[in-house]
């Protein structure tokens, strides 16, 4: 275990020569930025998420507002480090009980920040404290930002232990690029564990044993070397083809939010991404991209994708996902409140400009779009009808137009199914966003923890509706595919498989897990087996699911949990 960074404490808190307290400030504000320009000047950082994730962080330490609070606490007599960890507290003060996601990551930014700024005022190099990491180590912290884990040497990093809180949006971009699995919510991390410490860390199953007795280890050698093979099977049956055991084929592609993703549709042979989260690119950013931006972002995206198909979802912009230069009032049930496509049609010109900069970027290219939250056919329509005025507007402009236009509309609202025969001859395919529906399907907070264990997406009533949503798809010749958490896990992959569905969007570690299981599969079996099952009324078909893909050899793993 590394311990990292614990906090400077401050032993002079008063001063009685503000000048030399101010110029002080302004030695160690310079030294803090100039480090943090040497990060971006780093080789493995030309390009990508991880420089955009850094810039949007080195913008908070030329706030110019944060620095005047500071000086102006030292004129009441503060030292500069009493001065910078007064304004930090009183931030905290003010942001430490948002809900707000993106406010959330902005304090931590915020608390880094004073934290660096203490270090130079201390006369301390942070960078040379972290190059200090020994090999194979677990980081434990109290909070990390995106920034502390960049400093790090990569290679000799195997995990992250939070004390506070989980892993937040900026984070978690850089430890998925490292490769390094993150735990949040330790109690009392930083008490128990010290520097040199053994810990094993599990991040499939989000467990972390400090100190571990032997047999414990010897479990967890075990452990690696059984997923080092799976991994090695996967790795050579990769590109064989997505096809069930008695001949159906079932596309593979990935969930994708950064361009930083597009680089495992190789690594895992995925036939395209079923879903790009544009509204992600908007969130790293502290202004409003301008049309040539978004296209030039989306070109990128289909350059990298090239002849596979990439699937863009248009912004869903609320709830947990906030841009910092959007107000969004708040509201008491933000999942069932105004966003998406909702606040898109309050604001079309927004819309507009997104779907200007996607027509832009696919000309002559396939371009595949999809509105999320769509309640009513009447909400397609509109939505549609700015899509139709920008195809028109490029036209009158001879612009060239997309070579083939699919456009899609996402099933998360229930109410929606039941206009499925009017919204069907309109679209050409329709994607399930399994989270929110199963949260609304069951009105249950997904974001709960009293809740997040009360219902399964393997009940009778939820594989019914998609039963009953794939039946209609079929029927219409439209295009149906599964978007969300479910189609990650193999045995919930499999339900779906069951139920008719034949394009599958998930997380790049899941693709090997989950062609393992539909190479070995015979879905026309499951179906059958199913369609006795979704009249009971159990709570979960979870574990008869299971129990059927053991009696018929069917290739999952050999957990069954949600998790």
């Amino acid at each position: 275990a590394w311990l990292h960074a614990p906090k400077i404490e401050v032993a002079n808190l008063l001063s009685d020569d503000p000048a030399l307290e101010i110029s002080r400030l302004e030695l160690a504000v310079t030294g803090m930025r100039d480090a943090l320009d040497r990060m971006m000047d780093r080789s493995d950082l030309a390009a990508g998420d991880q420089r955009e994730v850094l810039e949007a962080y080195r913008m908070f330490a030329h706030d110019s507002g944060w620095f005047r609070r500071i000086r102006e606490a030292i004129g009441t007599g503060l030292s500069a480090e009493a001065a910078v960890r007064r304004v930090q507290e009183m931030t905290e003060l003010r942001l430490g009980h948002a809900s707000d996601p993106y406010l959330r990551e902005r304090l931590l930014d915020l608390d880094d920040l004073a934290d660096r700024l203490l270090m130079h005022l201390a006369g301390r190099d942070r960078a040379r404290e972290a190059h200090a990491l020994p090999p194979n180590s677990i980081i434990v912290a109290r909070n990390l930002s995106a920034a502390d884990l960049i400093e790090y040497d990569r290679t000799r990093i195997r995990g992250i232990v939070l004390e506070e809180g989980s892993s937040t949006a900026h984070l978690t971009v850089v430890a998925r690029a490292f490769d390094v699995p993150v735990l949040g919510r330790v109690e009392r991390a930083l008490r128990l564990i010290h520097n040199g410490d053994l810990v094993a860390l599990d991040g499939e199953t989000g467990q972390a044993f400090l100190r571990p007795t032997e047999d414990v280890v010897e479990a967890f050698r075990q452990s690696i070397a059984v997923r080092a093979a799976s991994r090695r099977m996967f790795e050579a049956h990769k590109n064989e083809p997505s096809v069930t055991a008695d001949g159906l084929h079932v596309a593979l592609e990935l969930n994708a939010a950064f361009v930083l993703d597009l680089a495992e549709l190789d690594r895992v042979a995925a036939e395209g991404v079923g879903l790009y989260r544009t509204e992600l690119a908007y969130m790293t950013r502290s202004t409003f991209p301008t049309i040539t931006e978004q296209a030039s972002h989306y070109g990128r995206i289909l350059d990298l994708a090239g002849a596979r198909p990439v699937t863009f979802r248009t912004l869903d912009i609320g709830s947990d996902k906030q841009v910092p230069y959007w107000h969004i009032p708040e509201e008491e049930n933000p999942a069932m409140g105004w966003r998406a496509l909702r606040m898109m049609l309050d604001r079309p010109w927004i819309l507009r400009a997104q779907l200007r900069a996607l027509l832009t970027a696919a000309a002559g290219r396939r371009l595949r779009l999809m509105f999320p939250m769509v309640a009513e056919v009447a909400e397609f329509d509109r939505a549609r009808h700015l899509l139709d005025l920008e195809l028109a507007r490029g036209r009158a402009r001879g612009q060239q137009a997309p070579a083939t236009l699919e456009v899609g509309a996402m099933m998360e609202v229930p109410a929606l199914f039941w206009q499925l025969p009017a919204l069907l001859p309109r679209i050409d395919f329709v994607s399930v966003g399994s989270n929110d529906l199963l949260q609304f399907l069951f009105a249950c907070d997904r974001g709960s923890p009293l809740l997040s264990e009360r219902y399964d997406v393997l009940s009778p009533p939820a594989l019914s509706f998609v039963r009953a949503l794939a039946q209609q798809c079929t029927s219409a010749g439209v295009g149906l595919s599964v978007c969300g958490e479910m189609a990650s896990r193999p045995i919930e992959a499999m339900a779906l498989i069951g139920l008719g569905v034949r394009r599958l969007s998930l997380s790049p570690a899941q693709i090997g897990p989950v062609k393992a299981m539909l190479r070995s599969l015979d879905a026309g079996a499951l179906a059958s087996y199913l369609g006795g099952l979704l009249s009971l009324p159990d709570h979960s078909l979870r574990q008869r699911l299971g129990a059927w893909a053991r009696d018929h050899s069917v290739d999952l793993p050999s957990t069954f949990a949600r998790n």
